[in-house]
């Protein structure tokens, strides 16, 4: 059986959609709690694939939390032995700092339903083999990063330019969220109150509930086309 490695980082952000996929595929799913053990110590044993989550953390922020340094090292071990790899919102940005990019605040926060759009690069790509040029998906972000030297950028948005990047030939990090579902994103909403009152005028939870329900069974299809082939990319 396939081992797959998942860090995640704080309660509310989980695999999501992508959990019964996984599983589903005949993976067996490790998962490490960081918000629950912020002293785990995991490694690559036995590891085929691995997942890294988001979080409210920046990654430059390892003063305040005592996992980040040694889960980039790990990290940059995983990219040197080709070990595919998905990182989602701090994920991508874990792996962008990992293969010696910057990562730093944005110019603003993305929050809510903002349009995507592929690079040339993307499409010919196969993980996003299919997916329109341009489409609507969650994003839940502060910081940015900088492309990393010999990566490729896949996609973009207005917001944030670097969306989607692939560092080598088998590690990808994607800024917003694929695996989001309609009752994740109400907890979201619930659980991060106090930063959307800080941002009011700016994004309105209101309109992100209203929203979604007309959009999630879309994204959701591309969660579960992205999710499939990063599955198979795991098993060869």
């Amino acid at each position: 059986m396939k081992k797959l490695l998942v860090f995640q980082h704080v309660p509310h952000e989980d695999l999501g959609t992508l959990d019964v996929l996984l599983r589903r595929a005949g993976f067996q799913v490790d998962t490490v709690r960081f918000w629950r053990d912020p002293d785990s110590r995991p490694n690559l044993n036995g590891c085929d694939g691995l997942v890294i989550l988001g979080g409210p953390m920046g990654v430059y922020e390892d003063d305040k939390y005592p996992f980040i340094k040694p889960e980039l090292k790990l990290i940059e071990d995983a990219l040197k032995k080709r070990v595919p790899l998905l990182g989602i919102c701090l994920g991508s940005q874990l792996i962008a700092k990992a293969a010696g990019s910057r990562v730093y605040k944005g110019n603003a926060k993305e929050i809510g339903w903002h349009d995507v759009s592929l690079t040339e690069d993307a499409d010919n790509d196969w993980l996003f083999l299919g997916f329109p040029d341009r489409f609507r998906a969650f994003h839940w972000h502060g910081d940015t990063f900088d492309v990393p030297q010999g990566a490729l950028m896949l996609a973009s948005s207005d917001l944030f330019p670097n969306q989607v990047i692939k560092v080598g030939p088998a590690a990808y990090g994607i800024q917003f969220h694929l695996e989001v579902t309609e009752q994740m994103i109400r907890e979201w909403i619930t659980v991060n109150e106090d930063e959307l009152a800080s941002l009011k005028g700016v994004v309105d939870p209101k309109a992100i509930i209203e929203e979604t329900p007309e959009r999630i069974e879309a994204l959701n299809r591309l969660g579960s086309a992205l999710g499939a082939r990063f599955s198979r990319m795991v098993e060869k």
